[in-house]
């Protein structure tokens, strides 16, 4: 089991701070488009064969980069950008900090981006997610510092692995017009099934209508 579970996006959303979202966007319309996102990489092994099962059905992602990943692996963060994807902050630890102060979250978020631009340093970070969907009072931080936050609407719990058909099912009769999927690249356990569903599921939903996109503030033309 990975170290690094997202429980479902209503689970933990307790601040208290006025001004704070509720809940942070998890929907990008109401057509039958779908975001596809990935947390807590770049992953030397997994997130290389995502990529490339990506460019092979040309579709479009958000990577939520974690800090001391990028740190480690910045050859991926070139490739994921190089591909056309668009880039998130994930922190730079996958701490907790739900009960974190406003300027211990700010530093970490600086911190995590200064990381991500040493290897990109002129690509945008529109996007942020806390950890574990522990937001507290990281939306108002991440909002002042330009970044939108970006829950989900459908979270697959591919961190306890179920097996890539099962994976597959649940993302193909758990999508909604609209909806930003919660998936991983990275942290802890084999992400191969994650990888492996994608591949399998994007061709039925594109045949069924389903367009993939990023969310609009990567740009007006980001779908694909």
């Amino acid at each position: 089991m990975s170290p690094h579970p997202s429980p479902p996006m209503t689970a933990r959303h307790n601040s208290s701070m006025p001004g704070t979202p509720a809940c942070p966007e998890a929907t990008i319309g109401t057509d039958r488009v779908l975001c596809l996102t990935f947390d807590d990489g770049p992953h030397p092994v997994h997130t290389p064969r995502l990529l490339d099962v990506l460019a092979a059905h040309d579709v479009p992602a958000v990577f939520f980069l974690q800090g001391d990943q990028a740190a480690s692996h910045p050859d991926l963060v070139r490739r994921i950008v190089a591909a056309g994807h668009a880039l998130g902050n994930h922190s730079m630890h996958h701490d907790d900090m739900s009960d974190w102060t406003p300027g211990r979250i700010a530093s970490d978020l600086l911190e995590t981006n200064a990381v991500i631009r040493r290897a990109v340093p002129y690509t945008p970070l529109p996007y942020f997610r806390a950890p574990y969907g522990a937001w507290g009072q990281t939306p108002t931080v991440a909002t002042a510092l330009g970044m939108r936050p970006l829950g989900w609407q459908l979270a697959v719990t591919d961190w306890v692995p179920p097996g890539t058909d099962e994976l597959a099912r649940r993302l193909t009769e758990g999508v909604t017009p609209g909806a930003v999927v919660l998936l991983h690249d990275g942290g802890g356990g084999d992400r191969s099934q994650t990888v492996d569903a994608v591949d399998l599921v994007i061709p039925p939903l594109l045949a069924d209508g389903w367009r993939f996109a990023l969310p609009a503030s990567a740009g007006a033309s980001a779908g694909r």
